[in-house]
């Protein structure tokens, strides 16, 4: 199953029209956009942003876990990730409007 995410780095912030991560991920909440969050560990998570704070801990809902190859392992509803473990968040190469 090709997941088609494309990392948030690969675009600055200006160019997005944001000045803020969290103002980014805020927006990306309100939309409701579903998005890849990678961990230090290795371990990827695909779920809607429902909350994000000034640390960059973020509250997934719908959260699944998925492998390398973008196949669901384990679906947990809702999790919490701590920012300090998070590598990257990506979104859906589709939903991206510059």
């Amino acid at each position: 199953m090709e997941i088609g995410f494309v990392s948030l780095r690969c675009f600055t912030m200006s160019r997005l029209g944001y000045e803020r991560p969290l103002e980014l991920l805020a927006r990306l909440r309100d939309l409701g956009v579903e998005v890849l969050v990678k961990l230090k560990d290795g371990s990827e998570y695909v779920g809607r942003i429902e909350s994000a704070d000034l640390s960059m801990n973020i509250i997934l809902g719908d959260a699944v876990q998925v492998g390398e190859d973008g196949n669901p392992l384990v679906n947990y509803g809702r999790i919490f990730i701590r920012g300090s473990n998070i590598v990257f968040v990506a979104v859906r190469d589709d939903k991206i409007v510059i």
